[in-house]
């Protein structure tokens, strides 16, 4: 069984990205001993170090993105179903079944799925998964900081905040600014 799950929908900039995971069965109670909950639920270091831990005893992770382009051509729901689909089929062994965050069922999926509302906070694959999709797009985006300064990415990894906003109406948009969302539409 593999826990899916994505972060970034909301933000302004950078792609969404998903994690799949598949947990062994022997892990459940170690990792929640451990403090594995939804990834929102955590600070950036718990998350870091969770991160290492889930990684050393999954049977298997995978990480798939959508990219700005994708999100403004089809729109940041289908884009977030594809970044899932994508990170699912990279797994291996492929699961017999995926638990997919949310109400959404994935698209073109050929493996049997189930969705759960607010899974991140009542599956361990789920939570898992939140946690391995936020710690990999939140690297991704302090090193893309390094690339677009005067937006504050580092601290807000790509999110709407006041200094953001301030960023796009001083300097505009990027090329990893996602132009079919509101504000930065404004701002072009």
């Amino acid at each position: 069984m593999a826990g899916v799950d994505e972060v970034g929908r909301g933000a302004l900039f950078g792609p969404v990205v998903a994690a799949a995971v598949i947990l062994p069965d022997t892990a459940l109670a170690e990792l929640a001993a451990a403090g594995v909950t939804d990834s929102k639920q955590l600070s950036a270091l718990r998350r870091e170090h969770l991160a290492v831990y889930i990684q050393a005893i999954a049977t298997d992770y995978r990480v798939g993105m959508a990219t700005v382009q994708e999100i403004d051509r089809l729109n940041i729901l289908q884009a977030s179903l594809l970044a899932m689909r994508r990170a699912i089929a990279q797994l291996h062994p492929q699961p017999d079944l995926c638990l997919i965050d949310g109400n959404q069922r994935i698209p073109q999926l050929l493996l049997p799925q189930q969705t759960l509302v607010k899974g991140d906070q009542t599956s361990l694959a789920i939570a898992a998964a939140s946690i391995i999709a936020k710690v990999w797009r939140d690297r991704l985006i302090v090193r893309l900081s390094q690339r677009y300064p005067g937006y504050d990415l580092a601290t807000n990894k790509g999110y709407g905040t006041a200094k953001h906003r301030l960023g796009l109406q001083q300097l505009g948009t990027t090329r990893q600014h996602r132009c079919s969302f509101a504000p930065c539409r404004l701002e072009q």
